[in-house]
C-alpha cells in the first residue's frame, strides 16, 4: 500500500514542500532514497523505536521511504514524524484519511516525544502559499507558526498525540495568535536606555545621526571610554520595525534555528555582537546547504564589531560587498542562494595596542610606527564604506556623578523617526531605497546638492584631509542626514561641516 506524506525543505530562507511516499511490498529491507543525508538516513532507527514504544510495530517487509523531489538534497532529522506516520498508514496499522492534506514536521524521540525543529516559520508561509489546510509540529515551534494566518496550527508534544488528531479520536485545537497585537506589545521593548549615560554627548549625536540615516559608524576611544555600552543602545534609538520587517527577521532567526523555545514575532531590532574569532563563513554565511550569517542574523538590526582589528583581516574584507549590496549570495556547484543582509555596521577600536594613545591622563607605552601599524590592520576600502568616523574620550568623574537627567531613548527615537520620515516621502519612487545611506552616487549628485560656499568648504577638506571620491559621497549623504534632522530641506554650511568633522581617520597622519 503506498501513503504519502509533506514535509518541507528550507534553502536560503524560503521552504520547498517535499512529498515523502511510503511503500510496502514483499521484502525484507528498509530503502531511503531522495538524496538524504546521514541524519535522514537515520530516521530508520529512531522512527522503529518510537513505532515500538508506542504499541506500533515496523513493518517485517521491503519498506521504502521516497522524498521528492529528488533533486533536492534532504538533511536534518525533522522528516522522521512525517515518515513514521507514512509507514503506519502504507502498513495497514492506521487508517489517516487526511494525512496528505497536512504539512507534518518534527524529530522523533526513541521514546516517541517529538523535539523541535528550525525554519518553522518559512514553512508555514509555504504551507500557506500550497494551498494546505494544516501545519502539525512540535508544540516548541507551534507560536512561531501560528503568526501566518488562514493555517491551522498544530503543536503535538508525541507521536501518539499526532496519531490521535489525524485519526480523529482526540482532536487539538489549533493555535491562533493576533500577530499585530503581539507586535504591538513588545515593539521597542529594550533593556537598555539612554536615559542612563552620563556624558558622551557629542557620542549620542553621531549615534542618533547615524540611526537617522542608517549610517555606518566607527568609534575609537580607550579602554572603559563607554563605546561598547553606547553601541548598546543605538538599537534603542532606530525607528520601530515594521510588520514586513519584522516578519521578514523572524524568518530568518528561524532559519537559523535562533529563536527562543515557545517565541514567536521578533517585535525589536536585532543586535548581534560576534567575537573577533569569527571565521568567514559563519560572519557571512555557508555550508552544504548555506546558512545565514552573523550579517544576516542583524538585517533591519545592528552588527556589532567590537575591537575591530582584533578582527582577521580576511574576515572584514568579506563585508565589503554586502555592505554595498545589502544582501549576500551565496553560491555552489548545485545551488545559489541569496540572504538579505541590510544592517547597521557599528564597530569600535582601541588608537593603538595598549588603547591609550591620544587619552587626556593616561601614557601611550606603544613603540614608534606601532600605532599607525595597529590601525592599518583596518582597510581603507572598508573605513570608506563606514560613514561616521567618531573618537570617544572618558567621561570625567564630574560628569559621572552629577545628577542631571539625560535624555531617554524615546525622546531620540522620535527625531529619528520623524528624520526617517521625510527620507521615506524623498525616496517613495525609489523601491530599495529606504533611507540616505542607500542613496547611489546619480541620486547623491540630485539630492545632496551643495552651495557654492559648501563647495568650497568640502574642496579644502579633500585636499587637507586626502578623501576619497567614496568619502566625499559619504559626507554628503551624512551632511543630507543631518539637514533632515534640523528640517531643512537644503544643506547648509554647518551641516557640511559637522558631516566632515566625522571623517577623523580618513585624516592623513591622524595617529603620526
Amino acid at each position: 500500500m503506498l501513503a504519502k506524506t509533506f514535509g518541507s525543505a528550507v534553502y536560503g530562507v524560503d521552504a520547498h514542500i517535499i512529498t515523502i511516499e511510503a511503500n510496502v511490498i514483499a521484502g525484507t529491507k528498509f530503502f531511503m532514497v531522495g538524496l538524504p543525508d546521514s541524519a535522514v538516513k537515520e530516521s530508520e532507527h529512531r522512527v522503529e523505536s518510537a513505532l515500538k514504544q508506542n504499541g506500533y510495530s515496523m513493518p517485517r517487509q521491503k519498506v521504502i521511504v521516497n522524498l521528492a523531489p529528488a533533486d533536492i538534497k534532504k538533511e536534518g532529522s525533522s522528516y522522521d514524524l512525517p515518515i513514521a506516520l507514512g509507514i503506519l498508514k502504507a502498513s495497514g496499522q492506521l487508517d489517516l484519511d487526511e494525512l496528505d492534506q497536512s504539512i507534518i514536521m518534527g524529530e522523533l524521540a526513541l521514546d516517541g516525544s517529538i523535539r523541535p525543529i528550525k525554519g518553522a516559520l518559512p514553512i508555514a508561509i509555504e504551507a500557506r502559499k500550497q494551498g494546505f489546510k494544516s501545519f502539525i509540529l512540535p508544540k516548541e515551534n507551534a507560536s512561531e507558526a501560528a503568526i501566518v494566518d488562514h493555517l491551522n496550527v498544530y503543536g503535538v508534544d508525541t507521536l501518539q498525540e499526532a496519531i490521535d488528531h489525524l485519526s480523529g479520536t482526540q482532536l487539538i485545537e489549533p493555535l491562533i495568535y493576533d500577530t499585530r497585537d503581539i507586535f504591538h506589545t513588545h515593539v521597542n521593548e529594550y533593556d537598555a536606555d539612554f536615559a542612563n549615560v552620563q556624558g558622551q554627548e557629542n557620542i549620542k549625536r553621531s549615534l542618533e545621526i547615524a540611526a537617522a540615516g542608517g549610517h555606518n559608524v566607527i568609534m575609537i576611544g580607550p579602554p572603559g571610554a563607554g563605546k561598547t555600552m553606547l553601541a548598546k543602545r543605538l538599537p534603542s534609538i532606530l525607528p520601530p520595525l515594521s510588520l514586513q520587517e519584522s516578519l521578514e527577521t523572524t524568518k530568518i532567526h528561524s532559519v537559523a534555528g535562533h529563536l527562543k523555545e515557545n517565541s514567536s514575532l521578533i517585535a525589536t531590532r536585532p543586535f548581534r555582537s560576534p567575537h573577533h574569532t569569527i571565521s568567514d563563513v559563519a560572519l557571512v554565511g555557508g555550508g552544504g546547504i548555506p546558512q545565514p550569517g552573523e550579517i544576516s542574523l542583524a538585517n533591519n538590526g545592528v552588527l556589532f564589531l567590537d575591537e575591530l582589528p582584533e578582527f582577521k583581516r580576511t574576515v572584514l574584507e568579506v563585508m565589503r560587498q554586502p555592505l554595498e549590496e545589502r544582501k549576500v549570495t551565496i553560491s555552489r556547484a548545485k545551488i545559489s542562494i541569496e540572504f538579505p543582509a541590510n544592517f547597521m555596521l557599528i564597530a569600535s577600536m582601541n588608537p593603538c595596542p595598549c588603547g591609550y594613545y591620544n587619552h587626556p591622563e593616561k601614557e601611550c607605552v606603544c613603540a614608534p610606527g606601532v600605532v599607525q601599524k595597529y590601525l592599518n590592520k583596518v582597510s581603507g576600502p572598508l573605513l570608506d564604506r563606514i560613514d561616521l568616523h567618531v573618537e570617544v574620550t572618558p567621561v570625567s568623574f564630574d560628569q559621572l556623578t552629577e545628577d542631571r537627567k539625560t535624555e531617554s531613548s524615546e525622546e531620540i527615537r522620535n527625531r529619528v523617526i520623524k528624520a526617517r520620515m521625510v527620507q521615506q516621502e524623498r525616496f517613495k519612487d525609489h523601491p530599495n531605497i529606504f533611507n540616505n545611506a542607500m542613496m547611489n552616487s546619480q541620486m547623491v549628485k540630485s539630492i545632496c546638492q551643495i552651495n557654492q560656499l559648501g563647495k568650497t568648504l568640502l574642496k579644502t577638506a579633500m585636499e587637507k584631509l586626502g578623501l576619497s571620491a567614496r568619502a566625499y559621497d559619504r559626507i554628503l549623504k551624512v551632511a543630507r542626514t543631518i539637514a533632515d534632522l534640523a528640517g531643512k530641506e537644503d544643506i547648509q554650511i554647518e551641516h557640511l561641516a559637522e558631516a566632515i568633522q566625522y571623517r577623523s581617520l580618513d585624516r592623513e597622519g591622524w595617529a603620526a
